[in-house]
């Protein structure tokens, strides 16, 4: 795992800001998926979007600590 983030003087985990980046990456993907009309296609949103961000939080930990 990485080093705590200091932020001035707050310490928070490494994987914070991975977690940051998969929530920031997920409103990218939901912005398009939105303007494609992808949603029509889906049965349960909230459940898509939670499935869709542990997606990209997995994918991201995969590419960045490769175990």
């Amino acid at each position: 795992m990485p080093a705590d983030l200091d932020i001035h003087g707050v310490y928070l985990p490494g994987f914070f800001g991975l977690m940051l980046a998969a929530y920031l990456a997920t409103l990218l993907i939901r912005a398009v998926a939105g303007r494609l009309g992808f949603y029509a296609l889906v049965w349960h949103r909230a459940l898509f979007d939670l499935a869709l961000y542990l997606l990209v939080l997995g994918g991201l930990f995969f590419l960045t600590f490769k175990l």
